[in-house]
């Protein structure tokens, strides 16, 4: 028979996160992502749409991924979770002593601007690349199609998840040329006043014969 339990009763949830048993007494309507974020202090899984849509807040639930959002800390007392701060190599002290596969990735691939949307694509390409170590770029796009980024246009996100992939195989591969030029080019001028940088996709302002504005 299922326990009923009202919404405003508080419960001790316990479950190992980020290899870590961590335990706290919360209300029943709890989820899961604000319980790792107001509870346990992991504020690395970010809170976006709060409908499941967006991605921001996946979490993995025992290796698979989830979105926080949608899950109750109660229904994940005693599994295994893993954080975007879980991802890496733990040192002793619990702080994060390299990055992972896909955190370098997504370092080498320039993969990440505003950084918002970031923890739960990596979390979910992690979960991804465990089960298909080898994608495609097609594949790769699929991985990563239920996540939202409002800021890249998606394509250095692809490209890290091959990256990683590659990273996982060879640790020490070298990274792309287009990036390690990127990486080694001066940063560019600030633009003349009166300018305005277009985004990907987007013309510049031009006259009525065709030349810049």
């Amino acid at each position: 028979m299922t326990e009923k339990v009202s919404a405003g009763e508080r419960r001790e949830v316990a479950m190992t996160v980020n290899a870590v048993h961590r335990s706290a007494a919360v209300e029943a309507r709890r989820t899961l992502s604000d319980y790792l974020r107001h509870d346990l202090g992991l504020t690395g899984t970010h809170v976006g749409c709060e409908h499941g849509v967006c991605g921001a807040c996946t979490v993995l639930l025992d290796g698979e991924p989830v979105r926080g959002c949608l899950v109750f800390a109660v229904s994940a007392d005693g599994h295994r979770v893993t954080t975007v701060e879980g991802l890496g190599q733990l040192d002793e002290s619990g702080d994060p002593a390299s990055l992972s596969p896909v955190q370098r990735a997504f370092r080498d691939c320039h993969a990440l601007q505003c950084g918002f949307c970031t923890p739960g694509f990596l979390t979910t390409i992690t979960a991804g690349l465990a089960t298909n170590p080898h994608p495609t770029r097609e594949q790769a796009v699929e991985m990563i199609a239920g996540n939202l980024c409002r800021c890249t246009g998606y394509q250095n996100i692809v490209d890290a998840v091959l990256r990683a992939a590659e990273l996982m195989s060879d640790p020490d591969a070298a990274q792309p040329d287009r990036f390690a030029e990127d990486a080694d080019a001066a940063p560019a001028d600030d633009p003349p006043a009166g300018r305005r940088d277009s985004r990907p996709g987007e013309s510049e302002p031009s006259s009525a014969d065709g030349t810049p504005a």
